[in-house]
């Protein structure tokens, strides 16, 4: 489903030069849920970002069904992203003057999609979510867990291959963040291909495969037991 070459991610602070990855090379395969480990400033967001295409590479390839994104102008960027990718962020970055029905219907809106269809998948995707009740709520009148949990149901409304999750229950209290990976590994079980960065060591025990980065490379990468250990 995606194969990275060589993805090296270069900036600049000042004067001075950051490679937030160095040749990272990575294959993911449809239906897996692979979770992404490392200390700060590893390059688990940076990964995740070019993975999303929200960010492009300074060097390296990034085939996606075999065809190579880093050539494609940033209009077709924009429609691989809507329409591939779902994500789920840890700050939930919903629209604070929508409601929850609304939030959901706003990826839906940039595919062009009928208002009466947008609203019926919405409505359908909240219910999936647990949120049938609090279609009509903005996010100042839900608790973080029922925010995620409107996050999820809007990552999905364009029936993407992959979801993306960086950080999704490091605002989350434990019970809050239990519930929000059992709606992950869920979706996974259905066919859902998952990435997810995290900081936290029991989230991966909800995934089948572990990436460790350190200093821009994977320096580890292993399946994940039943037992949520790594095997």
């Amino acid at each position: 489903m995606i194969r990275l070459e060589g993805i090296t991610r270069e900036y600049y602070m000042g004067d001075v030069e950051v490679r937030a990855l160095d040749g990272v090379d990575l294959e993911i395969q449809r239906g897996e849920f692979v979770s992404i480990m490392g200390p700060s400033g590893s390059g688990k967001s940076t990964l995740l970002n070019i993975l999303g295409v929200l960010d492009q590479p300074s060097r390296g390839a990034y085939y996606l069904e075999e065809v190579d994104i880093t050539q494609l102008r940033d209009r077709e960027l924009a429609k691989v992203r809507n329409e591939h990718f779902g994500f789920i962020f840890q700050s939930y970055n919903l629209f604070p003057e929508l409601t929850a029905l609304e939030n959901v219907m706003v990826p839906m809106m940039y595919a062009g999609k009928p208002r009466r269809q947008r609203k019926e998948r919405a409505a359908e995707l909240l219910a999936m979510v647990g949120m049938d009740k609090r279609l009509g709520h903005r996010p100042t009148q839900l608790s973080g867990g029922e925010q995620q949990r409107v996050a999820i149901a809007r990552s999905l409304a364009n029936d993407p291959a992959l979801i993306l999750a960086d950080e999704p229950t490091g605002n989350l209290a434990t019970d809050q963040s239990a519930e929000i990976m059992g709606i992950l590994q869920r979706l996974n079980q259905g066919g859902t291909t998952i990435v997810i960065v995290t900081h936290d060591p029991s989230i991966t025990s909800y995934g089948k495969r572990l990436l460790r980065l350190r200093d821009g490379k994977i320096v580890s990468d292993r399946p994940v037991g039943e037992t949520g250990k790594e095997a």
